[in-house]
């Protein structure tokens, strides 16, 4: 039996993609008429894929023309008929594509959700990545045994393994402990509690991002690239910077300003994140800002999206490369502040997964970002958006805060 975890999305051939799952497993049992398939794992991929498993489950008898059962009191999910797992997993990435990822980002990170227009009922997929809302294919028999099985959001509860979210970030859209979901060498994985928290302590920040709505990504226009640029361009003159002084802030010829529209009009070269971080790091080189730490103020304002945290692994040696001291994680603090508080506001509740990611690669150190989360400042952004941001990432210092306790414990005995 196969074990182990793989991408969420198969076609993502990358060792730090965030959003993983254990492999499907099946046992093969009975003979003859009575012979069938087993997914004895099921509940554990489709709490990856924040689904229930009775939809994964279904989706294969639909798929496969087979009668379908499941006990769920007893976590058994079984496909009538003899079924290998290559061919489930097959079908399972097709079940991510039609019913898990958003169409709009690619993200495994969203909700189905059902709307009633009088007679009628439609199901949309709820990205909490990018903010999008995406229909799901009503041709599609499956939609018919969800209309008639809604899915039940969970209930809030506390995690059990919060310290365990220290060994990596990466985890699927139904992640479990403290961060994200964390899995062992048996592919289990637990419950996303960190995201569960976050809602919980975050609600009173709903109202607020409820305000600022605009998602630039969502929008690639020309005049909505522009307006973006010039917002940008005037997030940057409302800061005042010691040190940096090679061109004004409020001067879009800047280089600061050059290098941030730079980003922005060579975006298409996402496709290639390793070729276009050597290229913006080239770029600032030529504006001679590479080792300033205001640079870094920018590029997290330019580079990053509503994908943030799938988007920090991707460009993590970059980052790496341009943060040299406390006063550039200050400088990337800021634009992290300016990302989630004025371009993004729906990313609010994401603060401590963009600042796990961070941490976890070596590019926050623990003193900075404790002094950082527990100082509010308006030396990049208003008051009371320094005070939202910081009030947000209040679940990831309390890990960072019981982690060190943990160490402590096990030091004493």
């Amino acid at each position: 039996m196969a074990s182990g975890v793989v991408n969420i999305r198969r076609d993502v051939d990358d060792k730090f993609y965030r959003y993983r799952m254990p492999i499907l497993n099946t046992k093969i049992e009975g003979k003859g008429n009575g012979i069938k398939t087993v997914v004895p794992n099921m509940s554990d991929v489709a709490r990856a894929l924040s689904r229930p498993p009775t939809y994964t489950t279904k989706f294969f008898g639909c798929e496969l023309g087979a009668q379908t059962s499941f006990d769920e009191k007893n976590d058994r999910y079984i496909v009538n008929g003899a079924h290998n797992a290559e061919r489930l997993r097959e079908l399972l990435d097709v079940f991510i594509d039609k019913f898990v990822l958003c169409r709009s980002c690619k993200n495994p990170e969203t909700e189905l959700v059902i709307l009633k227009n009088g007679r009628n009922e439609n199901i949309i997929r709820d990205c909490k990545a990018c903010g999008e809302r995406t229909d799901v294919d009503m041709r599609h028999k499956l939609t018919t045994f969800i209309l008639k099985n809604p899915p039940v959001k969970v209930k809030k509860g506390k995690g059990k393994n919060a310290g365990d979210a220290a060994d990596g970030i990466g985890g699927g859209a139904g992640a479990e402990n403290g961060v994200d979901a964390a899995y062992d060498d048996q592919g289990a994985e637990s419950d996303d509690e960190l995201t569960k928290k976050i809602k919980a302590e975050a609600a009173e920040l709903n109202n607020d991002t409820a305000l600022a709505k605009e998602d630039w990504s969502a929008d690639t226009s020309p005049e909505a690239v522009k307006q973006r640029i010039k917002a940008l361009e005037g997030s940057m003159a409302a800061a005042v910077l010691g040190g940096d002084d090679e061109g004004s802030d409020e001067d879009a010829n800047s280089p600061y300003s050059q290098l941030g529209q730079w980003i922005e009009d060579n975006r298409e070269m996402q496709e290639d994140p390793k070729g276009y971080a050597v290229a913006i790091f080239k770029r600032a080189e030529e504006l001679g800002i590479e080792k300033k730490h205001k640079t870094l103020l920018v590029l997290v304002q330019a580079l990053f999206t509503a994908g943030v945290v799938a988007e920090i692994p991707k460009y993590a040696p970059l980052l790496i490369k341009m943060v040299t001291s406390e006063k550039h994680q200050k400088s990337l603090l800021g634009g992290i502040e300016r990302l989630v508080g004025i371009a993004h506001p729906d990313l609010l509740p994401a603060v401590p997964k963009i600042l796990m990611a961070l941490y976890q690669t070596d590019i926050l150190d623990e003193e900075v970002v404790t002094q950082w989360g527990t100082h509010v400042s308006k030396k990049y952004v208003d008051k009371e958006t320094s005070k939202r941001v910081r009030k947000a990432s209040e679940p990831f210092l309390k890990w960072l805060e019981e982690a060190d306790d943990d160490e402590e414990e096990d030091e004493d005995e």
